[in-house]
């Protein structure tokens, strides 16, 4: 049976102070036992958050990796040194990684394989401009994201995959899927994995949706039965409302 998820991307926000604070709060919050909770703070409160939530069920996710094992390449940290303060997940494929930092398909390709090699769980991002789902071309994007980048694996490596639903004309923008939309492009991945691999792979996958997700929202998007939970951005700074998202499978 595959899991309900909801994954907190902090993206660049949140200092050491802030992010302590952040945790403190959700560690006092009473989450849902059937629902996994995974944070994704900035590299720099990576220890720091992998600290405070020892002895909580609170999973710790980074928000990027190199492709490389190491090496000379300034700026950029390992799946390794993730590995070393208590990272189990890695978010790759991100809107803003493909849109502004110009990542391939065959870079993330490279990247869900240094993820698996080094035993750290990728949510795989994909998703949608608002030109493609103009031009009703919203369903051979995702395809192709997924199969440039996920199919080459085996169906054992699958089974440690998440994958997030973003269309990207709702990251940010006020703007969400309707949770009819959001229910269509869930099943059209399922189907696509039950293709690729096999129904098994498919109905254990956990697919998440991420654009907008509110505690207002969030209950009638998670009620789909293709929709495992959400990737949220904004929402998860607040304690508060990140924890009504969290209950909001209840």
């Amino acid at each position: 049976m595959r899991k309900n998820i909801v994954a907190g991307n902090w993206k660049m926000n949140a200092n050491a102070n802030a992010a302590s604070e952040l945790i403190k709060n959700l560690k006092k919050s009473d989450f849902s036992e059937t629902t996994e909770v995974i944070i994704a703070p900035s590299y720099t409160n990576l220890a720091i958050a992998n600290e405070l939530i020892t002895g909580s069920s609170i999973e710790l996710s980074s928000q990027n990796m190199h492709e490389s094992d190491r090496g000379a390449f300034t700026g950029e940290v390992s799946a390794e040194m993730l590995k070393s303060v208590g990272v189990t997940y890695v978010i790759l494929g991100h809107s803003e990684r493909r849109a502004i930092y110009k990542e391939s398909s065959e870079l993330l390709k490279s990247k869900v394989d240094q993820a698996l090699k080094n035993d750290l769980k990728p949510i795989f991002c994909v998703g949608e401009e608002l030109k493609d789902r103009k031009d009703e071309n919203h369903f051979k994007v995702v395809k192709n994201q997924l199969s440039e980048s996920l199919f080459h694996l085996s169906a054992d490596q699958m089974k440690n995959v998440v994958i997030a639903y973003e269309p990207v004309w709702a990251i940010g923008t006020g703007e969400t899927a309707s949770p009819e939309q959001a229910q269509e492009m869930h099943a059209h991945i399922r189907k696509l994995l039950s293709n690729q691999f096999s129904s098994e792979i498919a109905e254990g996958t956990s697919i998440l949706y991420g654009g907008s997700v509110k505690p207002g929202n969030a209950k009638d998007i998670f009620a789909n039965k293709d929709v495992d939970g959400g990737l949220i951005g904004g929402a998860a700074l607040k304690a508060e409302d990140f924890t009504a998202i969290i209950n909001s499978f209840e």
